[in-house]
């Protein structure tokens, strides 16, 4: 999970956090992060596989920008490999 210059939250899946985080940086991996750079790693967490990285990313996208705040404040920065 993301967060970009303007506040908000981004939420993707990955198997490398800094090269994702890089190509976001750099404009190239998402249009929504592109006008809101920086974006600043707040949390990631490791998957069993694709399959669980999707739901996972899912369920998260379909909660409050509240409850996803929430979420980051009591899990913190996560496993960020």
């Amino acid at each position: 999970m993301l967060r970009c210059r303007d506040g908000s939250l981004y939420t993707g899946i990955t198997t490398d956090v800094q090269r994702r985080v890089d190509r976001h940086n750099e404009g190239k991996a998402s249009r929504y992060t592109r006008s809101r750079r920086p974006a600043t790693p707040v949390h990631s967490e490791k998957c069993r596989d694709k399959a669980d990285a999707l739901k996972k990313e899912f369920a998260m996208k379909k909660r409050t920008k509240k409850e996803k705040e929430d979420y980051v404040r009591e899990h913190g920065k996560g496993d960020r490999s």
